[in-house]
């Protein structure tokens, strides 16, 4: 504080008062700005870590940046040039960080007295405009509450910036009016004027872009919520058709050729009917995409501009040098931010309908129901209020319709506004195309092979036609008139074909391709057998007497089996690795066929029994806490092994308290297995299992159980992959569909390996149950 303004200006005070010269009436009136240096003083010293906030704006426009560019790589990697958003989406995390970036815009009292200042402040409205221009189509992501939820959420943060920027507006903190006195001295008078306005109108467009993007967001929000009814209408319809082709009867399986097909008019309905991609052809997602360029081409002039203030590092305000990494980074996102919307123009015209019926699509006026029906619905909602007088329902009633009334009549209108500003890239687009063509023409004129060339290229075009033909019934329109442009459909079909390619060609389960095909019985004998101990009327530890019951599941006895395999110590280790690498590839379909056809209570806990006893021996090579290494080493023959694990298991059930938590019942269940799993082994074998049976021929005979248990449970793939297709939800839809492809891909050999063994004669709905597997093999 010694060297602070305030005491300088005290000590000046002080050689003033001394003076015979300065009358007491001046010092005394000095005296009066003691208190307002001392604020400024101590303003600037509460300023200081503004620095260090500014830097915070940078980097949060930068996460937004980042996510931006995010959705452009996957748009491109997908052959997406609609650019659905997977990264950059309205929720909770993502408004959050978009209000620290945009803190500048709704920042009531900080002064922005440079050029830079001013420049970065209206940088963030520019900013704040191109991403609510991105975020459009994910809003068809969400469901119904979590839609109106964040649609509220970015309402209040638009809204409080807009009314935050026309006080400033108001303030001259946008402008330069409260520094006109000073810089009226200080600066031609003109140049001031200039800024001043210029920074006015500037920040009155932006505030009625981002007043506009708002309403087309909720404008889109209302047809988002009709659209997914329509498109899952038809999709339920084209559902039933293609079920019909996987169909199964008694011993019948659904084949590879019938999956393929039934994957690929599931992808052509996903994609067509993605919520995502219809968003991304709406008229009003053209309409932003132009607002959009419009205001990257305004904050481009600024930005020319502004070279010089930069470049001289005019910063006034409190956030300091700070302001130039601002203004920087939110230019960067402005330009790259606008990539998507500009695309989704052109996606509504190029992927979405043919050259051939654009006109159809000029009908400005005519007004589609999907915009307005959400409304009319409400209109015929009666209100449910908890009033008791007749008169307050019947004031309350007309309201509503009176406000609705104008809502329907408003969102008609700005509908309609936004067709129109919608016909600007359509018009731009439609210019383009025939110039490509007069273009071509004239390549081709003096050629002698033209007639052969266009020959060539209508009969290619011909015979794709022809070999999609089965695939035109499946894509999914909002508009009946509309026609998916074939390009689009040919590249819908050629994205699922190299999916399924992919998934062939990763080599995902090499390792238990081969264990099905060296240790398979052929006749899935190894489920009836690995474990019979009922047979023999054996009940030491019997089934019921569990506290808790459960049902078979498919891989729990797989990890119990592979536990006693891979702790017998005379085979070698290259045997025992592939064995466990076998167990991993298959175990992952196992859970699948268990995830997704017994999914019900009664299988989920001893499910996820199986699972953490599968990481204990995979990861730890232990067996509910038990070492395995030391298992092996503390007995020597193959009896005294399979009796170990035995009395383990025993002391382990009898031991656990069940009624305690999830842990103890899992712990007994799986002591449970092996006990029963060790008890058929030593019963089957009798006392030869020391003296005939080696422990290279009980490894063989483990490895065959293991291997046609995961056999009989991956029979079930196929259903599984039918089951992906179909899922309920539409905002997941493409997802599922995308993994059944790659699914499809990865299995396909695995399925034909096992359809060439053929099946038992039992009923498809009794297949992913292996206790009616077992039931029927006990009976054949």
């Amino acid at each position: 504080m010694e060297h602070s303004p305030t005491n300088q200006y005290l000590r000046l005070l002080d050689e003033l008062s001394t003076s015979d010269k300065i009358p007491n009436k001046i010092t005394g009136a000095l005296m009066n700005y003691t208190w307002p240096i001392y604020r400024s003083e101590r303003q600037e010293k509460y300023s200081e870590p503004m620095i260090w906030i500014g830097l915070y704006i940078a980097c949060a426009s930068l996460v937004c940046i980042l996510a931006m560019v995010a959705d452009l790589l996957h748009g491109i990697r997908r052959g997406k040039l609609w650019f659905p958003c997977k990264y950059f989406r309205i929720n909770s995390a993502f408004l959050a960080v978009i209000s620290v970036a945009m803190k500048l815009p709704v920042d009531l009292s900080g002064s922005m007295p440079g050029d830079v200042d001013q420049v970065a402040k209206l940088g963030s409205m520019a900013f704040m405009c191109t991403m609510m221009a991105n975020l459009l189509p994910c809003l068809s992501t969400m469901d119904n509450n979590a839609l109106w939820s964040n649609i509220t959420a970015l309402c209040l943060l638009v809204i409080t910036m807009v009314v935050n920027v026309c006080i400033q507006i108001q303030t001259g903190v946008v402008s330069y009016k409260q520094m006109a006195p000073v810089m009226n001295v200080l600066g031609p008078l003109d140049e001031v004027k200039i800024n001043k306005d210029r920074n006015i109108i500037l920040a009155s467009i932006y505030v009625a872009s981002l007043l506009w993007l708002l309403m087309v967001h909720v404008c889109s929000c209302l047809a988002i919520l009709k659209s997914k009814k329509i498109i899952e209408s038809k999709y339920q319809q084209g559902h039933d058709g293609a079920l019909k082709d996987i169909k199964q009867s008694s011993g019948e399986l659904i084949t590879v050729e019938q999956l393929q097909k039934y994957v690929k008019n599931h992808w052509i309905m996903a994609g067509s009917g993605s919520p995502q991609f219809i968003t991304a052809c709406f008229r009003t997602t053209s309409a932003s995409g132009v607002i959009c360029v419009f205001v990257t081409i305004l904050h481009t002039f600024t930005m020319f501009w502004s070279i010089e203030a930069i470049l001289k590092k005019d910063c006034g305000s409190d956030y300091g040098l700070s302001m130039i990494a601002i203004v920087i980074a939110q230019f960067i996102g402005v330009v790259i931010g606008t990539i998507a919307p500009i695309s989704r123009c052109f996606a509504a015209l190029s992927f979405k309908v043919s050259l051939k019926i654009i006109s159809n699509h000029f009908k400005v006026f005519k007004l589609e129901s999907y915009w307005t029906s959400k409304l009319y619905d409400w209109k015929r909602a009666s209100l449910k209020l908890p009033l008791r007088s007749h008169s307050l329902n019947v004031v309350m009633e007309t309201s509503k319709k009176l406000i609705l009334s104008f809502c329907i009549e408003f969102q008609e209108g700005f509908v309609v506004v936004c067709k129109i500003l919608a016909l600007i890239p359509y018009v731009f687009m439609i210019c383009v195309l025939y110039s490509v063509r007069c273009l071509k023409w004239l390549l081709h004129k003096y050629r002698f092979n033209t007639s052969l060339d266009r020959f060539s290229s209508l009969e290619e075009k011909t015979d794709f036609f022809e070999r999609n033909e089965d695939l035109r019934p499946y894509v999914l329109q909002l508009e009946d008139e509309m026609e998916l442009a074939e390009r689009t459909l040919e590249g819908l079909s050629k994205s699922v074909n190299q999916l399924i390619q992919n998934g062939e060609n990763s080599q995902a389960n090499i390792n238990l391709m081969n264990l099905i095909e060296q240790n398979s019985t052929g006749g899935f004998h190894g489920v009836a057998k690995f474990d019979n101990i009922d047979e023999y009327h054996i009940h030491h530890v019997p089934f019921l007497q569990l506290k808790v019951e459960y049902q078979d599941c498919w891989s729990l006895p797989v990890v119990t089996l592979t536990t006693i395999a891979i702790s017998l110590p005379t085979i070698e280790k290259k045997e025992v690795d592939n064995l466990l690498e076998s167990v991993r590839e298959g175990l992952l379909y196992v859970t699948l066929v268990e995830e997704n056809l017994n999914a019900t209570d009664d299988y989920v806990s001893i499910q996820e029994a199986a699972k953490t006893l599968w990481k204990e021996v995979d990861i730890d090579h232990e067996w509910l806490g038990h070492k395995l290494q030391d298992i092996s080493s503390q007995v020597k023959t193959t009896k005294q092994i399979v009796e170990c694990f035995r009395d383990t298991a025993k002391n382990i059930v009898y031991s656990e308290d069940t009624s305690k938590n999830d842990d103890s019942i899992g712990r007994s269940m799986c002591g449970n297995s092996m006990y029963r799993i060790t008890k058929t082994i030593l019963i089957t074998y009798r006392a030869n299992i020391d003296d005939e049976v080696s422990q290279r021929e009980l490894f063989d005979n483990l490895s065959s159980m293991i291997t046609d248990i995961m056999a009989a449970c991956l029979i079930n793939l196929p259903q599984v992959i039918a089951m992906k297709c179909h899922t309920s939800a539409i905002e997941i839809r493409e997802a599922s569909v995308k993994d059944a492809a790659r699914l499809l891909g990865e299995t396909t050999q695995i399925i034909k390996t096992l359809q060439r063994r053929g099946i038992p004669d039992m009923n498809p709905s009794d297949l992913p149950f292996m206790h009616k597997w077992r039931a029927h093999l006990g009976n054949a």
